[in-house]
């Protein structure tokens, strides 16, 4: 079962082994952006001071583009990810309201 999908129950009728595979893949994913900060700091600490040491800011290019890509990457790991604080509130929502709805649409 691909739990990307399987974000409509509460966790209490998830399976042990869903919990397991759920619960796996949301730390890879965290974990994958702490891997992602961690070099992001690292190359752009070494590209700033080649960059000022040569007199030439340049390096803030990259550090930005670059910022912008972790700053994404982390917005889908910690706000948009399936179960998510946030993805968990607007999917309340969407159930009472649909519950009080005779059409859906």
């Amino acid at each position: 079962m691909n739990m990307s999908y399987k974000v409509t129950t509460s966790n209490a009728s998830l399976s042990p082994q869903e919990i397991e595979r759920l619960a796996r893949r949301r730390a890879g994913a965290k974990l994958g952006w702490f891997i992602h900060a961690a070099v992001f700091v690292c190359v752009n600490a070494l590209l700033m001071t080649i960059s000022l040491a040569n007199g030439k800011p340049w390096a803030f290019f990259p550090l930005a583009g670059w910022g912008l890509g972790l700053a994404i990457h982390g917005a889908v790991v910690w706000l948009g990810s399936p179960g998510s604080a946030l993805h968990e509130r607007l999917l309340q929502a969407e159930r009472a309201r649909l519950q009080t709805q005779r059409d859906p649409w």
